[in-house]
């Protein structure tokens, strides 16, 4: 009897830890996945070819509106040959707060984190809050500007974040 309770405090103390092993996702979406899926759990979302070209993508798909952490938020995701390579949430920087907390449960514990103060001479202090999470080639950061109305969480595989407004 002992032995099975021990075994099940082991397993959820380390629930976190294998939560995050698991692929970054935005309401069961993740990286990897395809259109299909994407417009299956979010059937509001519209779809084209990229407007520019570039290495990173070939597709996105977005103004998907959704619940994410508690919060109304917005999608875009990027594919390409038929793989999100990267999606973005954006949301009110109001809810900063909830939606760092949730993410924590679900992606585990952050690389980083960080407040960064940018002072410009004859200009207002602003503070850019930071959160990032590393997985392999995947990554996940969380972020927002203090004198922004939007804060914006980004999801992205591989080169993706260097690659995406790099026109060809």
């Amino acid at each position: 009897m002992k032995r099975a309770a021990f075994a099940l405090l082991a397993l959820l103390a380390f629930a976190p830890a294998l939560a995050f092993a698991a692929a970054f996702d935005a309401n069961g979406v993740k990286l990897g996945d395809n259109e299909l899926a994407i417009k299956k759990s979010f059937p509001g979302i519209h779809c084209k070819p990229l407007e520019w070209k570039t290495d990173a993508a070939d597709r996105r798909c977005d103004d998907a509106k959704m619940v994410f952490g508690g919060v109304e938020a917005r999608m875009t995701f990027y594919l390409k040959s038929d793989s999100i390579r990267g999606f973005d949430v954006r949301f009110d920087s109001s809810h900063m707060t909830p939606v760092s907390v949730f993410l924590k449960r679900r992606y585990g514990a952050p690389v980083s984190e960080s407040r960064d103060k940018i002072v410009r001479q004859g200009r207002q202090e602003r503070e850019v809050f930071k959160i990032l999470w590393e997985e392999g080639k995947d990554k996940a950061l969380l972020s927002s500007l203090s004198t922004g109305k939007r804060a914006s969480l980004s999801v992205s595989r591989g080169n993706f974040d260097d690659e995406i407004y790099r026109v060809k």
